[in-house]
C-alpha cells in the first residue's frame, strides 16, 4: 500500500468536516420459506445502537454514527449472522436470512463447584477489570459460563452460547455480550477475547446520570480511541498525546513462551513441582526486552497516520513499535515490561506492537484491519471502563 505523504491534509480532513449520521435498514427472514423472524436481536458490536425486528421481521437503526460496523444478527434456534458494514449517509439497505442451527451437544467439562467458582473468580478479574469501575460491574447470569482450565498449559477459556449480561453502574451501562472465545494465558500473560456486545442505558436518577457522565468522560481521554480520534482530526498534541519511535531487543537471558511452556509441562508431568513454580514464578517474569530507547523528536500525526484501503478508513503505520504518552493522566503502577526514562514523568504509556506493514481504524477510532498489541495503559483496559464505539464525548459535542 503507497501513502500519499504530502497530500494527507487535503485528502484526510475533508471527511472529518462534512461526516453525517447514517441509516440502517432491513428484513430478517428464515433461509427455507423466507418466512419473517420476530423479535431478533439487530446490533452494530461494541456500539450503542441495536433494536429488534418486527412481527414482519423489519428493522431499522437510526442516527448511527459514521465508521466500519460489524451488524450481528442473533435469534435463538438459528444461525448468528453478522456482516461488516461501513456506515456514511447513504442508507444501507440488508435483505438477512438465518438458516436454522442444527443441534449440538457441547463437550461438558466436569469441574466441582469450588473449581468452577476459582475460574469464575479468575475470568470476571480479567474480564471486567481491577480498577475502581470494576466493583461497581455485576454478572447477572453467571452460569451460563462454558469454563474450562487447562492445568499443562496454564490457560483458561470461556464461552457462551447466550448473551452474558453485565450491568455496569460505574458507567451506567448493561452490556449484553456474546463470548465468542476467551482466554488467559498465565505463562505469556496474555488475555484475549473475541465476540459481539451491545451496549444499554441503565435506568437511573438525574444524580447517578451526572456521576456516570463523570466517570464515561474520564474512561474515554487517555483511550485508545481519543487517541485515533486526535489523529482523524490532526490534534494529538492538543489532545495531551506524545508519539515517538521506540526501539527495543528480546531478551536473550528470558527463554521463548514455548520454551518455558514445555519446561512446565515436563516438570509438571515428573511432579518436580518446585521446578516448575520457578519457571513459572521466576523465569515467567523476566523482563521480555532490553537496550529499550525512545527515539526522539517527538512524531507529527502525517509521520505515521494517511488514507486507508477506502473512503471512511485510516491507516497507521510505523516500524514495528509505536511509544505514546498521555500527559493528561499519571500513571504509577510499577510494570516490569513497560519501559519509561529515568528522567520521564509519570505519565500514562501504552506501546502498540504493529505485526503488519499498517493497521486501519475508522471514524470512531476504532481499529479494524492489521495485528496489532497493546502494552501499558491501554492494555490494562476492560470491560469496566469500556464505552460504546459510537460514544461522543463532551468536546465533540
Amino acid at each position: 500500500m503507497r501513502f500519499p505523504w504530502l497530500i494527507l491534509m487535503y485528502l484526510v480532513f475533508p471527511f472529518v468536516a462534512f461526516a453525517q449520521n447514517g441509516t440502517i435498514t432491513g428484513v430478517v427472514t428464515t433461509v427455507e420459506g423466507k418466512k419473517p423472524l420476530a423479535r431478533a436481536s439487530v446490533f452494530l458490536s461494541n456500539s450503542s445502537a441495536g433494536t429488534a425486528t418486527a412481527d414482519n421481521g423489519t428493522f431499522a437503526l437510526y442516527n448511527v454514527r459514521p465508521g466500519q460496523y460489524t451488524l450481528v444478527v442473533r435469534i435463538l434456534g438459528y444461525e448468528t449472522y453478522s456482516k461488516t458494514v461501513l456506515v456514511g449517509a447513504e442508507t444501507i439497505k440488508l435483505d438477512i436470512q438465518l438458516a436454522q442451527k442444527p443441534l449440538m451437544l457441547r463437550e461438558v467439562d466436569i469441574s466441582s463447584a469450588s473449581d468452577w467458582k476459582k475460574n469464575f473468580e479468575a475470568f470476571k478479574k480479567e474480564f471486567i477489570g481491577k480498577d475502581d469501575n470494576a466493583k461497581y460491574c455485576e454478572i447477572m447470569n453467571p452460569h451460563i459460563l462454558n469454563l474450562a482450565y487447562n492445568q499443562t498449559k496454564k490457560i483458561l477459556t470461556a464461552n457462551t452460547d447466550q448473551f452474558l449480561v453485565i450491568e455496569n453502574k460505574a458507567l451506567g451501562y448493561r452490556v449484553k455480550f456474546l463470548v465468542d472465545s476467551f482466554s488467559i494465558d498465565h505463562i505469556n500473560e496474555v488475555v484475549s477475547t473475541s465476540g459481539s456486545q451491545v451496549f444499554e442505558e441503565l435506568p437511573g436518577s438525574d444524580a447517578q446520570k451526572k456521576k456516570w457522565h463523570e466517570r464515561r468522560e474520564a474512561a474515554y481521554h487517555g483511550s485508545a480511541m481519543h487517541f485515533y480520534r486526535s489523529l482523524i482530526t490532526d490534534k494529538v498534541m492538543q489532545e495531551g498525546f506524545i508519539m515517538y519511535h521506540f526501539l527495543r531487543y528480546v531478551n536473550p537471558l528470558r527463554p521463548p513462551d514455548e520454551v518455558i511452556r514445555h519446561k512446565v509441562k515436563v516438570f509438571v508431568d515428573h511432579h518436580m513441582i518446585d521446578s516448575a513454580r520457578y519457571y513459572v514464578d521466576v523465569v515467567s517474569k523476566l523482563s521480555k526486552y532490553y537496550n529499550e530507547k525512545i527515539l526522539k523528536p517527538q512524531l507529527f500525526t502525517f509521520e505515521v497516520m494517511s488514507n486507508g484501503s477506502q473512503p471512511g478508513l485510516y491507516a497507521i503505520h510505523f516500524p514495528k513499535y509505536l511509544y505514546v504518552v498521555y500527559t493528561k493522566k499519571s500513571d504509577d503502577t510499577p510494570d516490569i515490561n513497560l519501559y519509561r526514562a529515568l528522567d520521564q514523568p509519570n505519565y500514562a504509556v501504552s506501546i502498540i506492537t504493529l505485526n503488519t506493514d499498517y493497521a486501519e481504524f475508522d471514524h470512531n477510532g476504532i481499529l479494524i484491519g492489521g495485528s496489532t498489541l497493546y502494552e501499558g495503559e491501554w492494555a490494562t483496559h476492560r470491560l469496566s471502563d469500556m464505552l460504546p464505539v459510537d460514544y461522543v464525548p463532551d468536546d465533540n459535542k
